[in-house]
């Protein structure tokens, strides 16, 4: 593979989305906390499929929603991510490789099946998500390729990848194939949850690999152990050449060495959906600052990109993303 062959490389749990609407005591019923993400067994995860209504199923997994969200932007796009030889994996393999992205991990042989996160959709439009990762566990340091990282200006890192010793060692080899390629890295923190179960290694991690890092305000707040949104960022400001705070209505900031950006968050007639709004925010961002666009702009079309996301059902564009980046 030549240099410069892929705008941006994902490495994340492969995942097929089960989505649904219900209301808040299905929530207490199940032990949810609303807007969170848990980590639940096969047996839990089939209880709370049991219950569920009337679903929508499509592939997801949050750094391969970035990656679609990219190639619909008409980024060149790769992605590494672990299925199984099952239903659920064939559908994911399809999804992620008629998005446009490139697709080459091998299937896991033996082992648990495809990855599956049941999303539980309230009337606010909040999400939470109960994930059983199955074969997303199974990813290892075999499964990323050199030459594929190397060929990209970018390699994100989903967060929540960070929770299989194995899968850690996979994001500590590719983050340093990208830096001695002379490449980019890029982190999604994915959930406070997330932050608080693996903030040192977290720390670590930004400190040796990290050029760009994404949170949403309350990932940031847990990353620096605060309540004080502007300590957090000047923290932030601190360990990484670019951040991207979103803020949900509030907007987003985006953050370097010399300046902070605001960036209003872009009109949506009707929030239907948050699940992927974050993903598809890194998505815009990247695809944008992959083309050497200002942070001011990077911002704006990451903003439209989520606005896009949230006023449907699913974690993936519906239409074509391209005519939204017109402007940069």
């Amino acid at each position: 593979m030549g240099a410069d062959l892929y705008d941006v490389v994902g490495i994340g749990n492969a995942i097929v989305d089960v989505i649904a609407s219900a209301d808040e005591p299905f929530l207490e019923r199940h032990g949810m906390t609303k807007g969170s993400m848990m980590l639940v067994d096969a047996e839990r995860a089939a209880a709370i499929y049991a219950e569920m209504g009337a679903a929508i199923i499509a592939s997801g997994g949050s750094a391969a929603n970035t990656i679609a969200g990219i190639a619909s932007l008409g980024g060149r796009t790769g992605y590494i991510g672990k299925v199984a030889d099952d239903d659920f994996g064939a559908a994911f393999r399809h999804d992620i490789r008629a998005s446009g992205a490139v697709f080459a991990t091998p299937t896991a042989g033996e082992g648990p099946p495809t990855a599956h996160c049941l999303i539980i959709v309230t009337p606010d439009s909040q999400r939470t998500m109960n994930t059983y990762l199955g074969a997303c566990t199974n990813i290892g340091e075999d499964d990323v390729d050199p030459e594929m990282i190397r060929s990209a200006s970018m390699t994100y890192l989903e967060g929540y990848l960070y929770d299989d010793p194995r899968a850690k060692r996979a994001f500590e080899l590719a983050a340093s194939i990208a830096h001695d390629a002379r490449r980019k890295v890029a982190l999604s923190l994915s959930d406070p949850f997330c932050v608080e179960r693996h903030r040192a290694d977290f720390h670590a991690l930004i400190d040796r690999h990290v050029d760009v890092l994404f949170a949403n305000e309350a990932e940031a707040l847990a990353l620096f152990e605060t309540s004080d949104l502007d300590e957090a960022l000047r923290g932030l400001r601190g360990v990484t050449g670019v951040a991207a705070v979103t803020r949900g209505a509030a907007g987003s900031l985006v953050l370097s060495a010399e300046t902070v950006v605001t960036i209003e968050a872009a009109p949506v007639p009707r929030v239907v959906d948050t699940t992927g709004a974050g993903d598809l925010y890194a998505a815009g961002f990247l695809y944008a600052l992959a083309r050497g666009a200002p942070l001011e702009k990077c911002g704006a079309l990451a903003s439209l990109t989520a606005g896009e996301i949230i006023g449907h059902f699913g974690a993936r564009p519906q239409s074509a993303l391209a005519p939204l980046a017109a402007f940069i």
